[in-house]
């Protein structure tokens, strides 16, 4: 078992790589979900207002109230473009976390092979051994029954 110590040790050291990448990835998951439902409430936010704008048409308007709407309207909208490239880059985020973890994910199934095969190899060497004792062990029996037929052949004469 001292043969395959260093490959479990680094399989341990792999999954806990991998485990904490995808905990990492989650949270980037998290982040993302969140932006985009202030996405959703912004973009909300704008069509309730616009709907409320355009429902009270019939009221007539300062144009100091009317310049006071667009400007807010335009700041809403520069604040739903800024949330846009935030999504962005939190989608691109998410992204090299996904490829992190999967990159984890593949040098874990690597090492895993590499137990494998080599616990496949320590199985063979095993199996070697216990063939060459149990050859020995024949060879051995076979001797003593030759010596014990001759000697019983030697005292029958």
């Amino acid at each position: 078992m001292s043969e395959l110590r260093s490959i479990l040790l680094a399989i341990g050291l792999a999954e806990s790589q991998r485990d904490e990448l995808a905990l990492v990835q989650a949270r980037a998951q998290r982040s993302l979900d969140a932006a985009q439902e202030q996405m959703l409430q912004l973009q909300g936010y704008a069509s309730d207002t616009d709907t409320r704008w355009i429902g009270g048409a019939s009221i007539t308007r300062s144009t100091e109230l009317i310049r006071h709407h667009y400007q807010f309207m335009e700041r809403l909208q520069q604040a739903i473009e800024m949330q846009r490239g935030v999504l962005v880059k939190l989608a691109q985020q998410l992204e090299l976390e996904r490829q992190a973890v999967l990159q984890a994910e593949f040098r874990l199934s690597g090492l895993n092979q590499i137990l494998k095969t080599r616990k496949a190899g320590l199985l063979l060497k095993q199996r070697k051994r216990e063939q060459q004792q149990t050859d020995e062990f024949a060879a051995l029996q076979h001797s003593r029954t030759k010596a014990l037929r001759r000697q019983e052949d030697t005292h029958d004469h």
